[in-house]
């Protein structure tokens, strides 16, 4: 009987899933300058583990967009718009970029995804 109960929680133990270090909240922000920046627990975000993560924009200025682009994502705010967008994206491996389509060349950043 004993030998049974200790079986079957190993079992137990086998079915339930593993937890991924990826995922969680990103944070993405343009504005109200000419600054776009994406973070994590409130540091720049220059390297992922690919998984599922949330990303929350704060666009603040009607001038600016954010524009995510990468492998298998394409996700941007509005120019004219202002307000807080909430995504749910599967980062790949691969190089992502952020911009503000309208100053690509000044407002701009990336990261990669391992």
């Amino acid at each position: 009987m004993k030998l049974a109960l200790a079986l079957a929680a190993a079992a137990a133990l086998l079915a339930v899933p593993t937890v991924s270090a990826a995922g969680g909240t990103l944070q993405g922000t343009v504005g109200p300058g000419f600054t776009i920046t994406l973070k994590q627990g409130g540091k720049k975000v220059s390297t992922l583990k690919a998984g599922s993560y949330k990303i929350v924009v704060a666009d603040k200025s009607n001038i600016h967009d954010f524009h995510l682009t990468g492998p298998g994502v394409n996700k941007a705010t509005s120019v004219g718009g202002t307000g807080t967008k909430t995504w749910t994206v599967t980062l790949k491996k691969g190089t992502y970029k952020f911009v503000c389509d309208p100053h690509a060349s000044i407002m701009k950043g990336s990261f990669k995804v391992t």
